[in-house]
């Protein structure tokens, strides 16, 4: 672990927002990632559409985005930010398709802004939200499903500049 400091802690050891005034605007774009495991059938189900309760993947999609801008509402030290791109993608994994030969939803979460602090967490929120929107919509028929993996993929912008996961 580095030496740095928590930006969110003061040095009373209490929380703050941290103050961003004084930062420059910069466009800043964050990718984050999620998957939630679940029986074939229930993946068939989601796929043809025959979920009881609608259109799963659309339902979960629009779900990523409402989650990703109210973030500042339900996380408490985040800036409410002027998101100016949000894109939530779902796709089906098959078996075979992973290593681990798991069955279920992939979820990409990608999220924009211009401004002075990143959007790491909007981007990790939509991707959690989409995931607990399929959960949600599917548990009659599974309640085993899993949610794993939610996970910042990639970061760019601001001082800090690119962060990748190898």
């Amino acid at each position: 672990m580095n030496d740095q400091k928590l930006s969110h802690v003061d040095e009373k050891g209490e929380v703050r927002m941290v103050d961003v005034s004084q930062k420059a605007d910069t466009a800043r774009i964050a990718v984050a990632e999620g998957f939630i495991a679940m029986q074939p059938a229930t993946l068939e189900l989601i796929v043809e559409g025959k979920a009881a309760k609608g259109d799963v993947l659309a339902c979960a999609r629009v779900a990523g985005i409402m989650a990703g801008k109210q973030t500042s509402s339900i996380i408490p030290m985040c800036h409410p930010l002027l998101i100016t791109k949000s894109k939530v993608d779902l796709a089906p994994v098959r078996a075979g398709e992973r290593e681990d030969g798991r069955v279920g939803i992939h979820v990409e979460a990608t999220f924009g802004v211009t401004g002075k602090t990143g959007i790491e967490m909007e981007a990790l929120t939509a991707a959690s939200v989409a995931c607990l929107t399929v959960y949600d919509m599917c548990k009659a028929v599974d309640r085993g499903m899993e949610i794993s993996e939610v996970r910042l993929l990639r970061k760019d912008g601001g001082k800090s500049g690119l962060w990748q996961r190898a």
